[in-house]
């Protein structure tokens, strides 16, 4: 279905012209009608495919076609990047209709709080927020919901992942009886259906097979060791020189160790984790739509919600423990039914987690060759246990000594004392809690 096809605001089908749109997405096709006549909906379908979208021209329909006074739609979002993505989308297409918006999420100043206190006291017409500064705003007792006719909760998955359960529960229990909810999802978990029982009403099911990948993803994996995987990317980079990259790392520290290794060898790139501020990542994210920088080295936290035009190469530098991580972060390229490439280095402690990558996916993605000039490579054989070898052979104790089963012991030493004959196990000095969890 073509957007020209639907009915729609004239100022809205101006702001769709505008942005160039031409067909509609498959979501954006299966939710558009049911929400424009007033059902609930919940709506799964794979990172990429247009959710945003999805929901914010329905209910802008609906808002220009039943107008009043006060704030009109709430949409909640897991993360401060999405929050600003959807507010940038809504701001697109109410260019023409002059519909307002606020985001409100922490991290910023003490003006910008009060910006979003104005914006809650006198009214506007969709706010998009995160739950735990809403919900900072509503213990405060200003914000006035009763004018509110919809209610999104995007990313819900992330957001039960999250542990914002409890915080989406208190929000809920604040909102009018009377409203449409929509709910948008990349998975359908256990929790988000009882999720769903609890916040829709008679909802319209719209299941878009999304556990799966786009199709326009070209998936290449190569089995490495742990400490190959530098040379590696800097061999694979160097094969996509000038493309808009995204490598995803396991860990924060990671982030900051992998950007300078990779800026003290000419490739220049900005890192972005949780650590950072949030001027620092939104000036990071606005360098690589712009292209001013080809390279983000980060951590699941771009793995969902950021819309990127363009993105080349998804580069998996480790392998997500989830499986439903891998989707995401993959789905950051062929956004729109472009053509993207996904690369994945799995080193030898990672093949489990690629297994479940494999069994959500149902499919073997095959495993390529390392490049000339690397060595052998981890064999990839799932639910085998790697063989454990000891120190100096496998029937050798240090010093060369066959293991017969029984301890012998060894002629005393000038100077020792009669426990010195006997071998020692070596001091494992206990880690303490806090140590336990940095680890």
């Amino acid at each position: 279905m073509r957007f020209d096809e639907l009915t729609l605001h004239d100022c809205l089908h101006e702001a769709v012209e505008s942005f160039g749109f031409d067909e509609l997405t498959k979501i954006q096709e299966e939710t558009f009608l049911p929400v424009v006549e007033g059902h609930d909906i919940m709506a799964c379908s794979q990172t990429g495919s247009g959710k945003t979208v999805a929901f914010l021209l329905p209910i802008m329909e609906r808002m220009l076609r039943f107008p009043k006074n006060g704030i009109r739609a709430l949409i909640i979002a897991p993360t401060r990047e999405l929050c600003l993505q959807i507010e940038e989308q809504i701001e697109g297409l109410a260019y023409f209709s002059k519909q307002s918006s606020i985001a409100i999420y922490g991290g910023n100043d003490q003006q910008g709080f009060g910006d979003q206190k104005n914006a809650l006291v006198n009214g506007v017409d969709i706010v998009v927020a995160t739950p735990g500064r809403l919900i900072s705003h509503l213990n405060l007792g200003y914000a006035d919901f009763s004018t509110l006719d919809f209610l999104i909760l995007d990313e819900a998955d992330e957001m039960l992942d999250m542990g914002f359960y409890p915080d989406i529960m208190k929000i809920v229990a604040q909102m009018p009886k009377k409203r449409q909810s929509l709910m948008f999802s990349a998975t359908m978990p256990p929790q988000i259906k009882k999720l769903a029982e609890q916040i829709l009403v008679e909802p319209k099911f719209v299941d878009l097979n999304f556990s799966k990948p786009a199709a326009e993803i070209d998936q290449k994996v190569y089995m490495v060791y742990e400490k190959d995987k530098m040379k590696l990317l800097l061999r694979t980079l160097a094969e996509h020189k000038g493309e808009k990259v995204i490598i995803f790392v396991g860990k924060k520290q990671s982030v900051g160790e992998i950007s300078s290794f990779l800026r003290m060898n000419g490739m220049p790139n900005r890192p972005i984790n949780s650590n950072f501020t949030q001027e620092e990542r939104e000036n990071a994210v606005l360098d690589f739509k712009s292209g001013k920088t080809s390279i983000i080295v980060t951590t699941n936290l771009l793995s969902r919600g950021i819309d990127i035009d363009n993105v080349n190469l998804i580069l998996n530098y480790d392998i997500p423990h989830k499986a439903e991580d891998y989707v995401h972060r993959i789905g950051r390229t062929a956004r729109a039914g472009k053509d993207g490439l996904a690369i994945s280095f799995i080193g030898e402690k990672e093949i489990e987690h690629f297994a479940r990558i494999e069994k959500l996916l149902e499919r073997v993605v095959e495993k390529s060759p390392l490049p000339d000039g690397f060595g052998e490579a981890p064999e990839y054989a799932p639910g085998k246990k790697p063989s454990r070898r000891r120190r100096g052979g496998s029937r050798s104790h240090r010093g060369g000594r066959k293991f017969s089963g029984q301890r012998k012991t060894e002629p005393q030493k000038s100077g020792g004392t009669a426990n010195d004959t006997k071998p020692r196990r070596p001091h494992r000095r206990r880690r303490t809690n806090k140590e336990a969890v940095q680890n």
